[in-house]
């Protein structure tokens, strides 16, 4: 960070600490904000995305009862890089976190620190304003076993991976215990908890369940959650069948697994229900209309999709397909959102801080992230014309490979020696042709590798710019 962007953040330090101060001497109160998040998430999983095997009846009326994006995108794909991303607004060559952390990487230990602790995040600005923030989920960003980053109530695990949902490890009051309670039970209960213990003050609670996660060895395991008598003899065809693809490096065992299908299943269903409790809670005591409701995955997850299961780092090459990009997006408020609110704005999820903070009147704030390729939505949110050309262009990065996806076309990049991908999603919307290198599109790859470079040449960091020898916080599965 220069001298100048030091400068800027000391002085919206400053400036929230004093806003924290006003607040408490007014009557008026910003909304709450509840930011639930999935882990391993495609949105084709979902009713109210389509999915007609799979039971979600609480999510698919917050969808119901607010705004849905149909084509929101994540920037990476994997845990750690994306929910920086969320709290920061920053994309991975700017924060630093390439990959997911790994149990020796920051989260415990001496050396454990915060990813993200050199950047203005959403919950410390939301502090400064204020508001009391709490975490009950999978924090996944280092410094596991202290609340930081704003929050002061703090349950989370000490790792980011999920070997099981049963007699799990879990850092509470800053010790790590073992919880026999199911745990996708167990951050709803503590997000009910904490809801009910602020309501008479604004609030920020960030529940990030670690379901329904869809990897490893649990997989091969039946659920005993709830739902798994339902889904038993379920043969849930929206999940696709087909012939491995040939870059998929793990997961095979699952693919065209029905039990695995049906695990997956069982571990969304709960998260759902945990959804509807604590969307309950929030209407029992009477915060619907004070209380911006956010769910979001945190980035993509294919069940078959192309012949692969799993996420981008789950093939090699890394890959770069919709099925890693593609989460789900909903936001609720009562009477500030309409209902039944669909959007088809390609989104991503860099832009969620800016939007939140523009939502809440907070736009000010945004002068704490520097150079940010956030884009604000948020008249959408209110029904609302945004009153400005929308680009309709995401970008990607997952350490090596980069791409570029509009409305018709994606163009995917790898360093240094590719494979390099070209695909026209108007007539390939599977993105089974690649056309890199045919003459007829040499006109659209060009101009699409031309916006590629200048994004990450305005936004990207050299210190963390990887395909320029920057460096990463986390290891690299490309250096593997």
């Amino acid at each position: 960070m220069n001298r100048r962007e030091f400068l800027l953040g000391s002085v919206c330090c400053a400036t929230g600490l004093l806003s924290s101060r006003a607040w408490a001497s007014t009557s008026a109160r910003r909304p709450n904000v509840v930011f639930i998040m999935t882990d391993n998430h495609g949105a084709w999983t979902l009713g109210c995305y389509g999915n007609p095997d799979i039971k979600t009846p609480h999510i698919d009326r917050l969808a119901k009862e607010g705004i849905r994006f149909t084509r929101a995108f994540s920037s990476n794909a994997v845990c750690s890089p994306t929910r920086a991303t969320y709290l920061t607004g920053l994309i991975p060559s700017q924060h630093g976190v390439h990959c997911y952390l790994g149990g020796n990487e920051a989260q415990m230990g001496p050396d454990a620190y915060s990813t993200i602790a050199e950047f203005r995040s959403l919950p410390e600005i939301l502090a400064e304003q204020g508001y009391v923030c709490g975490l009950s989920g999978k924090w996944h960003l280092g410094n596991n076993m202290h609340p930081h980053e704003g929050f002061s109530y703090w349950i989370t695990m000490p790792h980011g991976h999920t070997s099981t949902f049963y007699d799990a490890q879990v850092i509470e009051d800053g010790k790590v215990r073992t919880e026999p309670k199911y745990l996708t039970d167990l951050w709803t209960e503590h997000a009910v908890k904490f809801i009910k213990q602020n309501k008479e003050r604004p609030f920020f609670l960030f529940l990030p369940y670690n379901g329904p996660y869809g990897l490893g060895n649990l997989l091969n395991k039946p659920s005993r959650n709830r739902h798994a008598a339902y889904y038993a003899d379920k043969e849930l065809p929206s999940f696709p069948r087909e012939a491995i693809h040939p870059w998929l490096r793990a997961n095979k065992q699952f693919l065209n697994n029905v039990n695995a299908m049906r695990r997956f299943a069982c571990e969304l269903s709960a998260v759902d229900d945990g959804v509807g409790q604590v969307m309950e809670t929030i209407k029992t005591l009477g915060l619907d209309e004070d209380t911006l409701v956010i769910f979001a995955g945190d980035q993509g997850w294919a069940g078959g999709q192309n012949g692969i299961w799993g996420m981008g780092d789950h093939t090699r090459p890394l890959h770069a397909f919709d099925s890693t990009m593609r989460v789900p997006l909903i936001f609720r408020h009562r009477g500030t959102i309409p209902p039944g609110g669909v959007s088809d704005l390609m989104v991503s999820n860099y832009d969620l801080m800016p939007t939140v903070l523009n939502y809440l009147s907070l736009s000010d704030k945004m002068s704490c992230v520097p150079k940010s390729p956030g884009r604000d939505y948020s008249p959408v949110l209110r029904g609302k014309d945004l009153g400005f050309e929308w680009d309709n262009v995401v970008f990607y990065e997952f350490e090596i490979v980069r791409a570029i996806r509009t409305a018709e076309w994606k163009y995917v990049e790898r360093r240094p020696d590719g494979p390099h991908e070209l695909y026209d999603l108007t007539n390939d919307p599977g993105e089974r042709f690649n056309l890199y290198g045919q003459p007829k599109q040499a006109g659209i790859q060009k101009k699409l590798q031309t916006k590629l470079y200048e994004f990450f040449d305005r936004y990207a960091d050299p210190k963390y710019d990887l395909w320029h020898g920057g460096a990463s916080k986390t290891h690299l599965l490309s250096a593997g």
